[in-house]
């Protein structure tokens, strides 16, 4: 089975660039640039910096997932994924939990807001928090397992319009099978070897999210608070081509 080849590696990688300090965040962008396909601005970031920072991060030949979990009334979420689509960024988050007019309603804003040529965001419903498990949704009162909730979230999205969903790896194999190839699977909780799982629960090395069939991989601290970013980053992708692992493997299918 052949290995998974670098350039592919590096459209998959994204990287979570959580913090409020817009030079810090576009220091990061630089010295990663290469290596990575995009760079996640989530909550911290753009409350903090706000839409200018998007197209900072553009101008440097960045893409942008922005990451802000809407969830609100179907006519709100509808004209805020207009606004962010308006920016140009390539993958926009909303919460599956906000049900299925809610999500319809972000699809629509998301093509609606598309600036004149530009496709619109893929509008990713999040499915189950990587910092659930089992026992934390067993305290809220969430029925099943988390691999069952996400399964059912999916589904939700799936006949929503939704472009695909947030999941953690554990869940990414499953849905696959269940979606197919054109369904987007982003995963956050990934861990290089031997990393820390931080406030992480479901979590999984680089190399076991690719053989799942995930399309995107995020990965924040072991990169942004690595001593060297863009060294981090080249380790991971190393693991997701297969290198540290014995034996060839199989390129993913772009999902």
């Amino acid at each position: 089975m052949a290995v998974m080849r670098r350039e592919d590696a590096v459209r998959r990688l994204v990287v979570a660039a959580d913090s409020s300090d817009r030079q810090r965040l576009l220091n990061l962008a630089v010295t990663v640039r290469p290596v990575v396909g995009m760079i996640k601005l989530g909550l911290e970031a753009f409350i903090a910096c706000g839409p200018s920072l998007v197209r900072e991060v553009h101008e440097l030949g960045l893409s942008v997932f922005l990451d802000l979990k809407l969830h609100d009334i179907p006519h709100t979420v509808e004209r805020a994924a207009a606004q962010a689509a308006s920016l140009g960024v390539r993958l926009l988050t909303v919460h599956a939990g906000g049900g299925e007019a809610m999500l319809r309603a972000a699809v629509a804003g998301a093509a609606a807001g598309a600036p004149t040529g530009a496709p619109p965001p893929v509008v990713l419903a999040v499915t189950v928090l990587t910092s659930l498990d089992d026992e934390m949704l067993q305290a809220l009162q969430m029925p099943g397992t988390a691999g069952e909730r996400v399964r059912a979230w999916a589904e939700l999205a799936y006949r929503a319009g939704c472009g695909g969903i947030v999941c953690s790896p554990h869940e990414v194999a499953a849905m696959r099978a269940a979606f197919g190839p054109g369904f987007v699977l982003l995963s956050p909780g990934i861990r290089p070897v031997g990393g820390a799982a931080g406030d992480q629960k479901r979590v999984a090395t680089p190399r076991a999210a690719v053989q799942a069939g995930a399309t995107y991989l995020v990965v924040g601290r072991p990169i942004t608070e690595a001593a060297d970013p863009r060294a981090a980053a080249e380790a991971i992708l190393a693991e997701m081509c297969g290198h540290p692992i014995s034996g060839g493997q199989e390129a993913v299918n772009d999902g």
